[in-house]
């Protein structure tokens, strides 16, 4: 069985140059310290092209144009992060970004603890689950389930 690490490594490797250059997975490591909250937000790589540009997603055509600008600036702290590595030049232009990490802290809600009798009745459902660590998992999200299904509000739709 193949490793997944090799798998996403020979992923990106279709999307710039390979050997002993970073490439994507190096560029997208060093991408937010290199770039810093503000743009690492509103900016992400994208491909690396054959001619060592760095395509770059932008939030908006705004943050692109400004982006652009600053492309100078960027490529310079990339070339310190990154060495001989670095993209040869960046184009930015507006595109898809990452979904920023879920931070529970945020969401101004604490997570739902399941009650000692839904564990008990998430163990029942499951008892009959043959292996022991697969049955573990799915009494946990059973258990989880229906801990959000009490905490939930009722909606309109439930009425």
């Amino acid at each position: 069985m193949d490793r997944l690490d090799g798998a996403i490594d020979r992923e990106l490797r279709r999307f710039g140059p390979a050997g002993d250059a970073p490439g994507m997975a190096e560029i997208v490591r060093v991408w937010p310290a290199a770039v810093g909250d503000t743009v690492c937000r509103n900016a992400w790589p994208a491909r690396l092209a054959r001619d060592g540009t760095l395509h770059v997603a932008a939030s908006s055509s705004t943050w692109a144009f400004e982006l652009g600008r600053l492309a100078g600036e960027i490529l310079a702290q990339l070339r310190e992060a990154l060495g001989e590595g670095a993209p040869a030049a960046l184009r930015f232009a507006p595109g898809l970004l990452p979904e920023p990490p879920a931070d529970p802290a945020r969401s101004g809600r604490e997570p739902v603890r399941p009650t000692p009798e839904e564990a008990e009745l998430a163990a029942a459902l499951t008892a009959e689950i043959g292996d022991d660590e697969l049955r573990a998992l799915v009494a946990r999200a059973v258990s989880a389930s229906l801990a959000r299904g009490r905490s939930r509000a009722p909606s309109d739709r439930d009425l």
